[in-house]
């Protein structure tokens, strides 16, 4: 990804290079059928082999303090709001109390799990393509009458 068009762009961004240099620079550049075939070949438009790994990208460690600290957090709380849910279902509590209890526990478990797969579940894709099927045509099991 260190093209020229890349760096432009990322100059561009980050304010070290002005649109019009960018685009003074890029002017005389030109690509023959040839090249432009070559590239939509080797790019986004090819079919990837079935069982390939597209992207492999690892997300960001999971073993961070801040992600463990949340974690740990999270593990408390949740059964904080469970074990009293348990208490006050055993002690006829009000409903709206039973409620609100139960909804916290599940948005501490959300957002957990939200923290699982952002931070620590890998980005994989494994590209799997379906068998075409073949379906014969069946014979006629009736007989067709005429009147």
């Amino acid at each position: 990804m260190d093209d020229t068009i890349t760096k432009l762009l990322r100059g561009v961004a980050k304010g070290d290079i002005t649109v019009e240099d960018a685009r003074k620079s890029l002017e005389d550049a030109s690509l023959t059928e040839e090249e432009m075939e070559m590239a939509i070949d080797k790019g986004v438009f090819t079919e990837a082999d079935m069982g390939s790994i597209v992207s492999a990208k690892l997300a960001p460690s999971g073993a961070s303090y801040l992600t463990m600290f949340f974690f740990i957090w999270g593990i408390f709380w949740s059964c904080y709001w469970v074990f009293s849910l348990i208490y006050g279902l055993a002690k006829d509590w009000d409903q709206r109390q039973l409620a609100f209890h139960l909804a916290m526990s599940l948005t501490t478990l959300i957002m957990m799990g939200l923290v699982y797969l952002r931070f620590i579940l890998p980005d994989t894709i494994i590209v799997k393509h379906a068998i075409n099927k073949f379906i014969p045509e069946h014979q006629k099991d009736w007989k067709e009458y005429k009147v």
